[in-house]
């Protein structure tokens, strides 16, 4: 567990936190008015290891080569290491309302840190929670130290796969989808989670890295629904195909005919899940855990009530309708992901990169 202080005087600007990997949805936006929760749990922290926010340098001035490293359209020139909080984990700040970034409906990144540290005035973080974004605080890294907690009490032991498997039923793959200034609750509409769009861009890019070029197949089901459309567009025919498995605690044993796995990534620790065996060979591609829980092992629906009736707003809430369009992968997550992997400079998954601005938004985009 860790406390982060102003770097100016030293002042707790946040609860005791613990360290939890990056989610996947952290930079998404979605949709237009969009209404999106909290994007980290109470009580933990997460770093962008990269650097993130403003300044920002465009195309032009970035050059083939760094573009192809780091991002294809416009590169942050800030400091890498960001700290991402929930803003109810922030202590000992003051909030500069009109440094908005920007932003349409609440507060954005654009201008900058919009807190300043209640102590000595020094710009410590910025407070995120325009529409379409995930509300958050990212801790500005240089003006941020982490001091560990002395108390070794308050460490937490990170769950077993088994024990993480009993607690966590997974996340729900359609959810109510709450326009920017309404009532949570009220005049909401079902769709794919953003949490899945995210997790599947991520994903996408690992399950092209591992199509080596061939055409990939995976289960049916969810899994085929989520990722087939986009890697039929993505891929071209091919005389083999390459076969995706989903593997991880709770699953039978991959056979060794897969070419590659869907395999789980722990939430607490970051690790992925590791098969053992034949399988061991095969190309591992990692999903958030919410997610690929539930395609591993979906839940059932709900009891239908077989008498009576059930008042519209609580009907909402016992009963998850599907989404009315098909799934499409978040294309800034399967971007910023797929520049990063070492495989991309192949040419043949270069191109994909290249004419991925050009895309129209089909075959699961």
């Amino acid at each position: 567990m860790f406390v982060f202080v102003c770097a100016g005087c030293g002042a707790e600007l946040t609860d005791p936190l613990s360290h939890v990997p990056l989610p996947a949805h952290a930079h998404q936006m979605y949709g237009n008015g969009t209404q999106l929760p909290v994007l980290m749990e109470s009580g933990t922290f997460a770093v962008e290891p990269e650097p993130w926010g403003p300044p920002w340098r465009t195309w032009e001035e970035i050059g083939p080569e760094e573009a192809a490293a780091r991002g294809v359209h416009a590169l942050s020139d800030g400091a890498p290491g960001a700290i991402v909080i929930a803003p109810g984990d922030v202590r000992g700040t003051l909030l500069i309302p009109e440094k908005r970034g920007g932003a349409c409906c609440g507060l954005a990144q654009g201008d900058g840190p919009n807190m300043a540290c209640e102590t000595c005035g020094l710009l410590v973080a910025t407070r995120i929670d325009d529409c379409s974004l995930w509300q958050a605080v990212w801790l500005a890294p240089d003006a941020v130290h982490r001091l560990p907690v002395d108390d070794a009490g308050t460490d937490a032991v990170p769950l077993s796969w088994e024990k993480l498997m009993e607690e966590d039923r997974g996340t729900p793959p359609f959810e109510p989808i709450t326009p920017w200034g309404e009532r949570l609750g009220s005049h909401r509409h079902w769709s794919w989670s953003p949490q899945w769009e995210a997790a599947a861009g991520q994903a996408l890019a690992h399950l092209l890295a591992a199509s080596e070029g061939q055409p990939v197949t995976v289960p049916n089901g969810l899994v085929e629904e989520v990722f087939q459309p986009a890697l039929d567009a993505l891929l071209p025919a091919g005389p083999r195909e390459r076969r995706a498995v989903l593997a991880g605690p709770g699953l039978p044993a991959p056979d060794a005919g897969a070419d590659i796995l869907l395999v789980p990534v722990h939430p607490q620790t970051g690790r992925t899940w590791t098969p053992a065996g034949p399988a061991t060979s095969a190309y591992p591609v990692p999903l958030t855990f919410g997610v690929w829980r539930w395609m591993a092992f979906p839940q059932p629906p709900l009891p239908v009530p077989t008498s009576g009736r059930v008042a519209d707003d609580v009907l909402d809430d016992l009963f998850s309708p599907r989404a009315p369009h098909p799934f499409q992968v978040d294309r800034g997550t399967f971007r910023r992901t797929l520049v990063r992997l070492p495989a991309v400079r192949g040419p043949w998954l270069r191109e994909i990169v290249d004419n991925l601005a050009q895309r129209p938004v089909t075959g699961g985009f």
